[in-house]
């Protein structure tokens, strides 16, 4: 039995259609028992998006970005949040768009980016699957300062701690934001670990 034959929906209303779409649905699922249960959901429906970390291998450095973040504010992060760049699809293709947003956030061109997996963020209650990029860079492919768009309020800085410090300031709590820190265990496994900038393996 497929999941959609264990879900009966019922109604489904707009609760807000302002930045993006909150929609509460009720709908009766068939549990494992044989039972059917009647539920009720918020999802909040902000589209697909795609984030990238940047890698510079010979310098040992990954290219991060900080900015506000209101809920992370609210919800006690009195700092600017360092992050992996990362932006809405807006029905683009998840390479395509990712090319373009590394660029506004950071002023780097790049045309090599590899996705390495998917992912939904917060499944209990926001739709978003976000597609995960790694890619390499160097000071060669800055074509402009970055920042972000100042219409859409973004005012973002650019860093370029090494693959250490950065996985270091996850340990200290210093990066929180879930896509870098996956990103970043990611290419410390996979990008970081057996490349030397002197040659040969490290031992």
């Amino acid at each position: 039995m497929t999941l959609s034959e264990r879900l009966r929906i019922q109604e489904v209303t707009t609760l807000s259609d302002d930045w993006y779409v909150l929609k509460k649905t009720t709908f009766s699922f068939l549990r494992s028992d044989g039972t059917w249960q009647k539920q009720s959901r918020e999802t909040y429906d902000r589209g697909n998006g795609a984030t990238i970390l940047l890698c510079d291998l010979e310098q040992r450095r990954v290219l991060l970005t900080r900015q506000f973040r209101y809920p992370a504010f609210v919800n006690g992060h009195d700092d600017l949040l360092i992050e992996a760049p990362a932006g809405l699809l807006d029905n683009a293709e998840p390479e395509e768009r990712i090319k373009l947003e590394v660029e506004e956030e950071t002023g780097y061109r790049v045309t090599d980016v590899r996705q390495v997996f998917d992912a939904f963020m917060s499944p209990g209650s926001v739709t978003e699957r976000l597609h995960f990029f790694v890619g390499a860079y160097c000071a060669a492919d800055q074509v402009s300062p970055g920042g972000g768009n100042a219409e859409e309020g973004e005012d973002i800085e650019r860093l370029e701690p090494t693959i250490e410090e950065a996985l270091k300031m996850v340990a200290d709590g210093v990066i929180r934001d879930g896509k870098t820190i996956m990103l970043l265990q990611y290419a410390a496994m996979h990008i970081f670990k057996d490349h030397n900038p002197t040659g040969g393996a490290d031992r």
